[in-house]
């Protein structure tokens, strides 16, 4: 089964100075460049944020830009044309191509859960999420809109769910 990924960058990085956590340094990459290697086999691949010169990926913005993530998702998914997307945040360096398959294998929509539901690491029917999102997308929960899919929760493995939003978590991902 083919698959889109769309790739959430557009947050403000408030927590962090207002850094952008997308050219954040992970191992000898950065946290973009982590994210997509782990959808490589995505047909199609979608990056909501400021664009950057990156082969082979396709760029879109919420607007208005900083709109949230439910925005940058609604943008995302005006380009994705396959029948499934997964649907990541830039900011998970614990994200593994295994993760991935797990999510796929659901065969439904799914979302990564380890302590709480992570939104943002989740495999979806394109339509249903289109269908599912409101008129008017800005500032909106993200939550909320997909809690109406009814997904199935895949249990996260250790480290899985990591996520960097404060300079505690980028001093954790320098020192792993």
């Amino acid at each position: 089964m083919t698959y889109a990924v769309v790739v959430l960058t557009g947050g403000r990085g408030e927590r962090l100075g207002g850094v952008d956590k997308a050219a954040l340094s992970f191992r000898d990459a950065t946290l973009l460049d982590h994210v997509l290697s782990v959808v490589d086999d995505a047909s199609q691949k979608v990056v909501v944020g400021p664009e950057k010169d990156l082969p082979g990926v396709v760029w879109a913005r919420e607007d208005p830009p900083g709109g949230g993530p439910l925005a940058g998702l609604a943008a995302g998914l005006a380009e994705v044309t396959e029948e499934w997307v997964a649907v990541l945040a830039v900011d998970q360096p614990g994200l593994t191509k295994d993760t991935i398959a797990r999510l796929r294998a659901a065969g439904r929509n799914a979302v990564l859960r380890d302590d709480r539901v992570q939104w943002l690491i989740g495999f979806w029917n394109t339509a249903q999420l289109r269908e599912a999102l409101p008129g008017d997308p800005r500032n909106l929960p993200l939550r909320k809109t997909l809690l109406q899919l009814h997904p199935v929760e895949v249990p996260a493995l250790p480290g899985e769910a990591q996520d960097v939003d404060t300079p505690a978590d980028l001093d954790t991902l320098h020192s792993g």
